[in-house]
């Protein structure tokens, strides 16, 4: 999965209709070249590449009376949609998502209804419950600890790398149930 074309999708998603400098502006606003690496380059070929495949729906507007050149307007066609719903459900319920992968899903969790996004957040723990668990049966360091190695720090890693990803998302959960944010279908 792409975390550039979940975020691309989920901005252009959001405004309805967006140029690549609103696109670029909005997640650079979220952090996202901070945490997600995010490069201006990056943010324009993606929006190339998704209306070469189908994805987006591109509109080339008058160039400015200012002198600049002609601004392309990007919409998300059907398939758009249903690609970026896949690709954030996606990164909301595997245990294995890269950190910002997961992080973009976090932040535009609240484009689905809610009972869907705990639904989804539910499968996370599961999952990750399940890697601790296969990495548990494999790896029981019990009095010889050191006999490992450093894999045995790997390992170690791994399981309260999955303990400490499903606490925080029962967390989540919790907050949700509890009416956190405004999920999609909900008063703004």
């Amino acid at each position: 999965m792409s975390v550039v074309r979940l975020l691309v999708l989920g901005a252009v998603r959001r405004r309805g209709r967006a140029h690549g400098y609103q696109v670029r502006s909005d997640l650079e606003s979220w952090g996202a070249h901070e945490w997600a690496g995010l490069k201006p380059g990056s943010i324009y070929h993606a929006l190339r590449q998704m209306t070469a495949q189908g994805l987006l729906r591109a509109d080339e507007e008058a160039p400015s009376t200012a002198g600049g050149p002609p601004r392309t307007d990007y919409e998300l066609t059907e398939a758009g949609e249903a690609g970026y719903l896949r690709l954030l459900r996606g990164a909301l319920a595997r245990a294995d998502q890269r950190l910002d992968m997961l992080s973009a899903g976090l932040g535009l969790m609240d484009d689905l209804p809610r009972a869907e996004a705990v639904e989804l957040l539910r499968q996370r723990v599961r999952a990750l419950e399940e890697w601790r668990s296969r990495v548990r049966r494999d790896w029981s360091p019990g009095e010889d600890a050191e006999a490992w190695g450093a894999v045995g720090e790997v390992l170690g890693m791994w399981v309260h790398t999955a303990e400490s990803g499903a606490e925080w998302t029962r967390g989540l959960i919790e907050r949700l149930e509890r009416g956190a944010y405004v999920m999609a279908g909900e008063r703004r």
